[in-house]
């Protein structure tokens, strides 16, 4: 059986032996991410099985938001994640990623962050929280109202915790406790979903944040499908968050964000004075972005 590891939206073809990963420019996939020791893990292919081993790095492996030890057996669809890096075990015959499909953004298995600096009631919060995601995914009901209000709460109770481990230099950690939440939205966006903006907002000001301090243009591209898909500019402080963002992330798809800002010139028209402004400084970003 052939298999592939997806980080982003690169799919990295794993054949018989050994493939290892650290900041090392001789491992086969190398990060720039202090997190990340110098040959920190290897995946380890044989008989159409797979491992991956955690090389007694500092930061360690885990596989599924658990910490492993040694040498451990993958899954297909199994999610590995080292330093604050998501990789992602798939089949072999599964069709490669596309990299400018609107389905191409990071997707991070849920995990709370780890205690060392966040106090009790930061933990409690992720507990309550993720149980309540849980509740809701059960339920299947992106549509309903009441879902909706639920979730806006639940970003109240994430951003908290987020804040603190961005503040703290851990965006990992504040990524790690978003992602599940911004999945949500993002799905209910590709559904057809007319979502409310203060919930588009929210999604899209720590998607924007998550692109600065994580480096990773994907969360870049995820705001600019949320509001390509509602027809509309994002507000002030989420395209200043943007400005921020495409300065420091790197692989966001400039083309989509072309596309995105050609599409609310065909609207202008139909905008009000303070949208319009808004477009304007979109258009001032394409320009930068144009230079990045």
């Amino acid at each position: 059986m052939a298999f592939r590891l997806r980080y982003l939206n690169r799919d990295l073809p794993l054949v018989d032996g050994a493939f290892f990963v650290g900041r090392s420019a001789t491992c086969q996939l190398s990060f720039d991410d202090p997190l990340v020791s110098r040959r920190h893990a290897q995946f380890f292919v044989a008989g159409g099985r797979v491992w991956v081993e955690d090389l007694a790095s500092r930061n360690g492996v885990v596989v599924n938001g658990q910490r492993v030890e040694g040498r451990v057996e993958l899954q297909v669809g199994d999610v590995v994640i080292i330093g604050n890096e998501p990789i992602t075990l798939v089949d072999g015959n599964e069709p490669p990623v596309d990299p400018y499909a609107p389905g191409t953004l990071p997707k991070i298995a849920v995990a709370a962050p780890s205690e060392e600096g966040l106090d009790a009631t930061g933990m409690t919060q992720v507990a309550r929280t993720s149980q309540a995601f849980t509740a809701i995914r059960d339920a299947s009901d992106l549509d309903v109202e009441g879902s909706v209000a639920r979730r806006s709460d639940q970003f109240k109770l994430l951003g908290g915790v987020a804040e603190k481990a961005f503040a703290m230099g851990r965006p990992g950690d504040a990524e790690r406790v978003l992602a599940s939440s911004l999945a949500d939205v993002i799905e209910a966006t590709r559904a057809g979903k007319r979502l409310p903006p203060a919930l588009l907002e929210q999604a899209a000001r720590y998607s924007a944040k998550l692109a600065t301090a994580t480096g990773k243009g994907g969360w870049a591209d995820y705001v600019v499908e949320l509001y390509a898909a509602h027809g509309r500019p994002p507000p002030a402080l989420v395209i200043d968050e943007l400005h921020a963002a495409m300065r420091k992330a790197t692989n966001f798809d400039r083309n989509r964000f072309r596309a995105y800002v050609a599409q609310l010139r065909e609207i202008i028209g139909s905008l009000g004075p303070a949208d319009r402004f808004l477009v304007q400084r979109l258009e001032g970003l394409e320009r930068l972005v144009a230079f990045v």
